[in-house]
């Protein structure tokens, strides 16, 4: 999931960000708007994590939506 695809799926990557980061308020939510960077700043101001640790937060994040996205995809193939 790169910047552009975290902008366009925003209401659906949403709740997966309420999931994980339980700390962040529906209004942050609007705030960060499926921008990354404001979504780091975020991480940082809600949970004290340093600049690095905050985007390597949202790195695992990515990766592991990603992966999901993935696994959905090798499931949606019909076999015969």
């Amino acid at each position: 999931m790169n910047a552009d695809t975290l902008k366009g799926q925003w209401h659906q990557v949403k709740g997966g960000l309420k999931s994980q980061w339980g700390k962040l308020t529906d209004n942050d939510l609007d705030q960060i708007s499926g921008q990354s960077e404001k979504l780091i700043g975020k991480l940082q101001e809600r949970y004290g994590y340093a600049k690095d640790r905050a985007e390597q937060e949202f790195r695992d994040f990515q990766y592991e939506a990603d992966r999901a996205d993935a696994d959905m995809s090798d499931t949606d193939v019909t076999r015969h």
